[in-house]
C-alpha cells in the first residue's frame, strides 16, 4: 500500500514539472492579443501592461510617421515614372512630326492636267496680218472637222480688218486660214484650215450644266505669242447670264476669275472635264477691279458658227430707226435713247414713230442707251411683235411693232 502511494506521488511530481516547464501565454490587458512575456507594451495597441488605461502614444506616432514616409515615397516614385513616360512620349511624337514631312502625302486635288490634255492641242495662235505685216495675235480652237477642213472658233475682234489670217498649232506648224464668217455684234468668227493640219478637236460641253463655283480653266496666248503661247490659267465660274457692255454693244456672257489677258481672246474656257463651255473674249481691268473675265457661252458661239459654215447670214430683227444717246445735261451720266430718223416703209414708220421720240421701254424692259436697246431688240426673232414705249411731248405712247428682217443696217 505504501508502495502504491509513492508511485502516485512520483507521477504527480512529474505532471507538476511538465506544467512548470510549459511556457505561460501572456496576453494584452486591453486588446487580448498575444504578446511576449517580457513586453511591457502591446505592439498592436501600444497599451502599457503595468497600467491598464495607459497607452504608449510615442511609439504609435513613430509608427504612423513611418507609414506616412512610406506613402510619400510611393507617391514620389509614381510621379517620377509618370513624368518619365510623358517626356518619352513627347519626344517620340516630336520625332514622328519631324519625320512626317518626309513621308508620301496624298492630296485630293491632283490638278487638271488630264483635262488640259483633252483640249490643249486643239488650241491655235491666230495671227492677224494687215498688208503683209503682223498686226495682232489672239487665240482660237478647232471645234469640228468635216472631210476636208478643220473649223476654228475665235473672236471677231481677233481677225477684224485682217487682209490675211494665219494659225499656228502646238507643233509649231503654221497654216493659212480662210475666214468662213464673222459677226461684230456677237463677236464670233469661224476660220477653216486643211483638215490634215489639225492635231486635235476640242470636246464641246454645255455651260447650262455648269454651276457657279465650278472649276474653269483657259488655254491661250496672252501678251507675247513667242513667249507665252498655250498658257493655261485656272479659276472658277463666277457668274452666269451677265449682261456687260462690249464696245458699242451689250453681250450675255459667263463671268470667271480665270486669269485672262490680251491675246487670250478667242481661246477656250473649259470645265474641269476639259470640255469647252465658252470663248474668252474680254475682261474688265482697272485699279479697282481684279479677276473679272468673260466668255461667250459655247451654245451661242456654236449656233453662230454652224450658221456661217452653212452659208446662212445672221438675220436680226429691226424696227427701222436711227438712234443716238441723249443726256440730261453735260455733267449728267443719265442718258436716254433718241430717235434721229425713221426709215420710210419700215415697221417704225408704219406705227408713226417720229424724229425726236425718246424710247423708254421695249416690252417691260427699260432702256437707257442705244446699245442696250439693240441688245434687247436682238433678243427677239423676226416676225415677233413687241411693245415699244416712247415719250413724245412729255406724254408716253406705247406702240406695237411687228419685227421685220434686219438685213438693213439701222435698228
Amino acid at each position: 500500500m505504501e508502495k502504491e502511494e509513492k508511485e502516485i506521488e512520483k507521477a504527480n511530481q512529474k505532471q507538476t514539472k511538465k506544467v512548470e516547464n510549459k511556457p505561460i501565454e501572456k496576453r494584452c490587458i486591453k486588446c487580448n492579443n498575444l504578446i511576449s512575456e517580457n513586453d511591457r507594451y502591446c505592439f498592436i495597441c501600444g497599451t502599457d501592461q503595468t497600467k491598464v488605461n495607459s497607452i504608449k502614444t510615442n511609439n504609435k506616432n513613430k509608427s504612423n510617421f513611418s507609414i506616412l514616409k512610406f506613402l510619400l515615397s510611393l507617391l514620389l516614385l509614381m510621379a517620377f515614372f509618370a513624368g518619365s513616360l510623358y517626356i518619352w512620349r513627347y519626344f517620340d511624337n516630336s520625332s514622328n512630326n519631324i519625320n512626317y514631312s518626309n513621308k508620301k502625302v496624298t492630296i485630293d486635288d491632283t490638278g487638271i492636267a488630264d483635262a488640259v490634255e483633252k483640249v490643249y492641242d486643239s488650241v491655235v495662235v491666230v495671227e492677224n496680218y494687215v498688208n503683209g505685216r503682223l498686226y495682232a495675235t489672239g487665240s482660237g480652237f478647232v471645234y469640228k472637222t468635216d472631210n476636208t477642213y478643220g473649223y476654228i472658233l475665235t473672236n471677231n475682234h481677233v481677225i477684224a480688218n485682217a487682209t490675211e489670217v494665219n494659225v499656228k498649232f502646238t507643233n509649231n506648224e503654221s497654216s493659212k486660214a480662210e475666214v468662213v464668217g464673222a459677226d461684230d455684234f456677237s463677236d464670233v468668227a469661224v476660220l477653216k484650215v486643211p483638215k490634215k493640219n489639225v492635231i486635235q478637236v476640242a470636246e464641246i460641253g454645255q455651260n447650262s450644266k455648269m454651276r457657279v463655283g465650278d472649276t474653269t480653266f483657259a488655254v491661250g496666248t496672252p501678251l507675247d505669242a513667242k513667249a507665252y503661247s498655250w498658257s493655261v490659267t485656272r479659276g472658277i465660274l463666277s457668274g452666269k447670264d451677265r449682261v456687260v457692255s462690249s464696245g458699242s454693244s451689250y453681250m450675255n456672257v459667263l463671268q470667271t476669275d480665270t486669269p485672262i489677258n490680251s491675246g487670250n481672246s478667242g481661246g477656250p474656257l473649259c470645265n474641269a472635264n476639259g470640255e469647252v463651255i465658252g470663248i474668252t473674249n474680254m475682261k474688265l481691268a482697272s485699279d479697282q477691279i481684279e479677276g473679272m473675265g468673260f466668255a461667250i457661252p459655247i451654245e451661242t458661239a456654236v449656233d453662230y458658227a454652224n450658221g456661217f459654215i452653212k452659208g446662212t447670214s445672221v438675220d436680226r430683227p429691226y424696227v427701222g430707226v436711227s438712234i443716238y444717246d441723249g443726256a440730261e445735261s453735260f455733267f449728267s451720266n443719265n442718258t436716254y435713247v433718241v430717235v434721229d430718223s425713221v426709215e420710210p416703209d419700215s415697221p417704225a414708220d408704219k406705227k408713226k414713230k417720229k424724229k425726236g421720240d425718246i424710247i423708254t421701254k421695249i416690252n417691260n424692259d427699260a432702256v437707257e442707251n442705244s446699245s442696250y436697246f439693240k441688245y434687247k431688240l436682238y433678243s427677239y426673232k423676226v416676225g415677233e411683235t413687241v411693245k415699244i414705249t416712247v415719250k413724245r411731248n412729255n406724254k408716253e405712247i406705247t406702240l406695237k411693232v411687228k419685227l421685220e428682217s434686219g438685213s438693213r443696217k439701222k435698228a
